[in-house]
């Protein structure tokens, strides 16, 4: 009885583990970017990951995508979902932008995904997606507003560069999911994950080639912090979200995807000392409300989602 009720906590955690996990990626760039450059940094976590996932996908003789085609449709949503989105955020916390509101900017992704959907899949937003677009415009001026530095109208910490480098990540993987969801409906979740990474693997290799030293300080917090990402984020969190997909629970994981953003400011706050005045706190759970109109309003909402 008492192995039973162990099991059925450890069940009920699930969502909510991965949910904590998925929001120390941004912590960890900011404990690794002081000794790599963003490129190379991911560069390095996603060749220490293939490394990994390659013979995993063997031992448990997971499928590979079928067909040169399907390969290509999958290495691009790499570029977009991991490569443009790490990217871009890795980026942007190396110019100073706090983790905490990089994680903001980031997760509206559903925003800009259901405003995209309209145009690009056909699909019309209802009157509580509206809503829910204008409340994240309005949150996200709010949380910009709190920042800006009214003597010289800049960010407090960062500047427009940062911005615009999570910018690129938000739309990179707006359009990632999109791109996915038209063109990978076949995609094997462990395999393609693995096409995915060699995608996203040699576009910021390749960025690291253009345009950084690939100079790597290997102190014992670099080391630690990479293997983080690696065994945790990059491989746990993945065979955790196969196990919840299994037990058709991947829904309870969009629905907690909105708590990211608060999770990993108060993690960045206790870590670093990261503060946001009050008004960009107002913007932060302005913006979180819009995106939750839009995830559970959405026809791709998890109330309307069935497995």
């Amino acid at each position: 009885m008492t192995s039973e009720r162990h099991r059925q906590a450890w069940l009920a955690a699930m969502p909510i583990l991965f949910v904590a996990l998925w929001s120390t990626g941004f912590i960890g760039a900011k404990f690794g970017l002081p000794h790599a450059e963003p490129f190379t940094f991911l560069f390095v976590r996603f060749v220490l990951t293939l490394a990994l996932l390659v013979p995993l996908v063997v031992l448990l003789r997971a499928g590979w995508p079928q067909g040169p085609r399907l390969w290509g449709h999958i290495a691009i949503s790499g570029l977009l979902v991991h490569g443009a989105y790490l990217g871009g955020v890795f980026y942007g916390i190396y110019q100073g932008m706090p983790a905490g509101l990089a994680a903001l900017l980031v997760g509206l992704q559903p925003l800009l995904t259901a405003g995209l959907a309209g145009p690009l899949l056909g699909e019309r937003l209802g009157r509580l997606q509206w809503l829910g677009l204008v409340m994240g415009l309005v949150g996200i001026a709010l949380v910009l507003g709190g920042k800006l530095d009214p003597g010289e109208m800049l960010f407090q910490g960062f500047g427009l560069g940062a911005l615009a480098s999570v910018t690129v990540a938000l739309v990179g993987i707006s359009l990632g999911t999109l791109y996915q969801k038209r063109f990978c409906t076949g995609m094997p979740l462990l395999s393609g994950t693995v096409v995915q990474y060699l995608g996203a693997g040699t576009l910021l290799g390749l960025g690291a080639l253009l345009f950084e030293t690939r100079e790597i300080d290997w102190a014992p917090t670099f080391l630690l912090t990479l293997a983080w990402l690696v065994l945790v984020l990059s491989i746990s969190a993945i065979l955790l979200l196969m196990a919840l997909i299994k037990r058709g629970e991947a829904s309870r994981v969009a629905s907690l995807f909105y708590l990211v953003p608060p999770v990993t400011a108060l993690e960045a706050w206790w870590l670093f000392d990261e503060r946001l005045p009050p008004l960009s706190l107002a913007g932060m759970a302005i913006a979180i409300a819009g995106v939750v109109l839009v995830v559970r309003s959405g026809p791709g909402s998890p109330q309307s989602r069935s497995r």
